[in-house]
C-alpha cells in the first residue's frame, strides 16, 4: 500500500538463555538428530537438516521468543504508541525495525528514511566531540553532509550545548548525551522516527520538550513509533496504541481503549493488595513491598469511595539495609492513563540514614478532591545506600497497582445532564474540589459604574 509507512508479517525474534551456542555443538547436534531420522520407519518422507534443526529448538528450554507472530501495519503519518510491561518485546521490536538486530522470522518493510533513539549516545563515538558526533550520526541515519550543515545551529540550540560542543562527548553528562541524541534524530527529518524509553533520563523540562518536539514531528506528516511507560505522555501523542505482552501483540487500537485495558488488567480488588513473598521495588531502593491497602473513615477496607470521603493509604514496607534519605510513596492515575498527582513519604529525609527495618507509611487523600470515575495507584521508591537515585513511577517495574472508584453522591437534576459543565450527569474534569464561595446582593450604584460617577461629581 502506498500510505503505508510500516510493514509487519509473521514477525519472531528467538534468543537463547544464557548466551550463544557454540556453532560446532548445535550442527553436530543437528547432524546427529537428522541422521537418527534416517533410520526411523516413519512411512513419510524424512524431514531436512533444517527442519531438524527447527525441531530441536522448538522443543529445547535453551530458547525463547522475545517476539511471536506480530502482525502490524503504520499508516503513514500515524503516531503509534508501544506500552507494555519488561520484557513484553518493545526495545526488541525496535531494534528490529531499526536494523540492529535480524528477526528470526517472518519480515519488516519500512518505507522512508527511518531515525531511531534506542538509548542514551546510541551511535556516538565518546572521543569526537558533540559537533562531530552529530555529523557522524547524521551520516549513518543517511543524511547528506549539506543537509547536516543546515540543522546544526538548530540541533545545537534546541541540544543546550553551545558551550560544549566541541568537547569530547565522554566529558558529557547523560543528561547531556540524551539531549543531543534526540535532537540530531527529531531534527534530520526522517520519514520516520522510533523513539524508546530514553526520555525519562532527562529532567522534566526537557522531557516536555522532547514531547513538544515529537508533536511538532507529528502535525508535518512524519510517522512516529513512540514506547514508553508514560501513560500519560502515550495518551496525549498517540492515537493509536499497541499492547505487547509476553512477546505478541495483545491489543491494538485507540489509544484510550488500549491503555485503559492495560493499566484495568489483573487489578487486585477489595481495596488491598498484600505481596508473599515481599515485592522488590525496583525504584532505586532495596525496598521490599508488604502490601498496601485503602480505607475509608471508618478504618474499613474497600475500593469504593464517596466524592466527599477522605481515603487514607496505608504502605506496609521493609529494608535490610541503611538507607540514605529513602522516599516511599505512589502516584495516582485515572484508568486511561492520566496521572493526577503524585505523594511521597519523605519523613526519612529528617535525617541523612534510614536504619534497616519495617515500616507502614501512610497519607490521606482529603474528601472533595477527586471527581467521580476510576482511579489507579502505583507505588514507586528511591534512596540507594550511599547515593539517592530518581524516584521510579513505574508500574511495569513496580507490578504493584490498585484501582478504586469514586462515586458521586452529590444528585444532580435530570434537566442539568449534558448541559455545560456536566458530562452524562458527571462534572467535568479530574478534580471536584471544594472551593469556598460567597455571595452578595449589588446595589444599584455598585451595577452601574456611571451612576457612581454621577454621585461622586
Amino acid at each position: 500500500m502506498p500510505d503505508t509507512a510500516i510493514q509487519i508479517t509473521g514477525l519472531g525474534k528467538r534468543y537463547r538463555y544464557g548466551g550463544v551456542a557454540h556453532v560446532s555443538d548445535t550442527l553436530r547436534a543437528d547432524i546427529t538428530d537428522w541422521v537418527k531420522g534416517l533410520f526411523r520407519r516413519n512411512g513419510g518422507a524424512h524431514p531436512t537438516l533444517h527442519e531438524v534443526h527447527e525441531q530441536r529448538i522448538a522443543g529445547s528450554a535453551d530458547y525463547f521468543w522475545a517476539l511471536k507472530d506480530i502482525n502490524l501495519e503504520v499508516k503513514q503519518g500515524e503516531v503509534v504508541g508501544i506500552i507494555g510491561r519488561n520484557g513484553a518485546g518493545k526495545s526488541t521490536l525496535l531494534k528490529i525495525l531499526s536494523r540492529i538486530t535480524p528477526p528470526t522470522t517472518g519480515s519488516v518493510t519500512c518505507c522512508g528514511r527511518l531515525a531511531s533513539l534506542l538509548e542514551v549516545g546510541a551511535g556516538f563515538h565518546r572521543e569526537l566531540t558533540g559537533r562531530e558526533n552529530i555529523f557522524l550520526n547524521g551520516s549513518i541515519l543517511g543524511m547528506k553532509r549539506a543537509e547536516i550543515a543546515r540543522k546544526l545551529d538548530e540541533i545545537v540550540a534546541f541540544a543546550e550545548v553551545e558551550k560544549f560542543i566541541d568537547t569530547p562527548v565522554k566529558f558529557y553528562s547523560s543528561g547531556m548525551y540524551v539531549r543531543l541524541a534526540f535532537a540530531v534524530a527529531a531534527h534530520l527529518e526522517p520519514e520516520v522516527l522510533v523513539v524508546d524509553e530514553v526520555l525519562a533520563v532527562g529532567d522534566a523540562a526537557f522531557q516536555k520538550k522532547c514531547l513538544g518536539k515529537m508533536d511538532d514531528v507529528s502535525k508535518q506528516g512524519r510517522t512516529i513509533l513512540f514506547v514508553s511507560h508514560n501513560m500519560e505522555a502515550i495518551t496525549r501523542l498517540c492515537g493509536k496504541a499497541v499492547w505487547l505482552e509476553a512477546g505478541r501483540v495483545k491489543a491494538t487500537g485507540d489509544t484510550g481503549h488500549v491503555v485503559s485495558m492495560y493499566l484495568l488488567q489483573g487489578l487486585r480488588e477489595g481495596g488491598r493488595v498484600a505481596f508473599d513473598p515481599p515485592l522488590q521495588l525496583e525504584g532505586g531502593a532495596p525496598i521490599r513491598l508488604h502490601s498496601i491497602q485503602l480505607e475509608d473513615p471508618a478504618g474499613k477496607v474497600t475500593n469504593q469511595f464517596s466524592a466527599r470521603s477522605p481515603i487514607r493509604v496505608r504502605i506496609e514496607w521493609e529494608s535490610d539495609a541503611r538507607l540514605y534519605k529513602p522516599r516511599l510513596g505512589f502516584v495516582l492515575m485515572t484508568s486511561g492513563g492520566l496521572e493526577v498527582f503524585s505523594a511521597m513519604d519523605a519523613n526519612s529525609w529528617r535525617g541523612d540514614w534510614l536504619e534497616p527495618g519495617r515500616r507502614v507509611s501512610s497519607c490521606v487523600i482529603p474528601g472533595q478532591l477527586l471527581n467521580e470515575g476510576e482511579y489507579v495507584i502505583d507505588v514507586g521508591a528511591d534512596g540507594n545506600p550511599g547515593r539517592a537515585e530518581v524516584f521510579d513511577f513505574s508500574r511495569s517495574r513496580t507490578g504493584a497497582i490498585l484501582r478504586f472508584e469514586i462515586e458521586d453522591d452529590m444528585t444532580l437534576p435530570n434537566k442539568y445532564y449534558g448541559e455545560e459543565g456536566f458530562r452524562d450527569g458527571r462534572w467535568s474534569g479530574v478534580l471536584l474540589p471544594n472551593i469556598p464561595w460567597t455571595q452578595e446582593p449589588v446595589s444599584a450604584n455598585q451595577s452601574d459604574p456611571r451612576a457612581a460617577k454621577r454621585e461622586h461629581a
